[in-house]
């Protein structure tokens, strides 16, 4: 099975590009080196999700072993958009296989909750759009395995939102310790210090600090 949809871009990236080389020096240095190279979404909430708890505290490549490894467990269902994953098809696997596929004990039960979570209606998944940041996050954050660092890389990855500043996130910190700090650590006051000149688009900021540590895009 092949989960390979169309990707979508947001529409904001030029204006962003252009205020963040105007205001900040490393950006005006970065932007440039990374062509028309930009964030993309799946489109799809649930397979987003999925594969952050699948690329949980592993590399990026051993996470897209395990995530095709798990997409073939997947029994085709009838009706479902190209390139998306139903939390039906999840919840109809049978956990030693999705254990086979390379996933933890953990990682299954966290699945399995978040499968029960859309399947079941928990989340305003139709509301999100009208929703501030931080709501979208304690709702996401109530479910087993996702903490802030996800719920922020699904505002990025998913929503799209442009002001998204995830300070847990190791490459960012490690980036603007290389890019503004000559390697010296970083705290978190120092890395929203330097972040107050992408406002209000301190995602598009991120992503670019991402891509000056490595050039391969990361999705969810």
């Amino acid at each position: 099975m092949s989960l390979v949809p169309e990707l979508a871009t947001p529409d904001y990236w030029h204006e962003a590009c252009a205020h963040l080389i105007s205001k900040d020096r490393v950006m005006k240095r970065i932007i440039p080196e990374h062509g028309d190279a930009r964030l993309q979404t799946r489109g799809d909430a649930f397979t987003t999700l999925a594969r952050s708890i699948v690329g949980q505290q592993i590399s990026v490549k051993a996470a897209q072993t395990v995530w095709e490894r798990f997409v073939e467990l997947l029994p085709k269902q009838r009706g479902a958009a190209k390139g998306t994953l139903k939390p039906a098809q999840v919840l109809k696997l049978r956990v030693d296989a999705m254990r086979a596929a390379g996933l933890s004990a953990r990682k299954v039960e966290y699945l399995v909750d978040l499968s029960l979570h859309f399947d079941n209606g928990q989340l305003h998944v139709t509301d999100w759009a009208s929703m501030d940041d931080e709501a979208i996050i304690a709702e996401l954050v109530a479910i087993r395995g996702i903490g802030r660092w996800t719920a922020e890389m699904f505002l990025i990855f998913y929503l799209m939102r442009p002001n998204v500043l995830p300070l847990d996130d190791v490459g960012l910190i490690n980036g603007i310790s290389h890019n503004y700090f000559s390697g010296e650590v970083v705290s978190r006051s120092d890395a929203r210090e330097v972040a107050q000149a992408w406002a209000p688009y301190c995602s598009v900021a991120t992503w670019y600090i991402w891509r000056s540590l490595d050039p391969v895009p990361v999705d969810y």
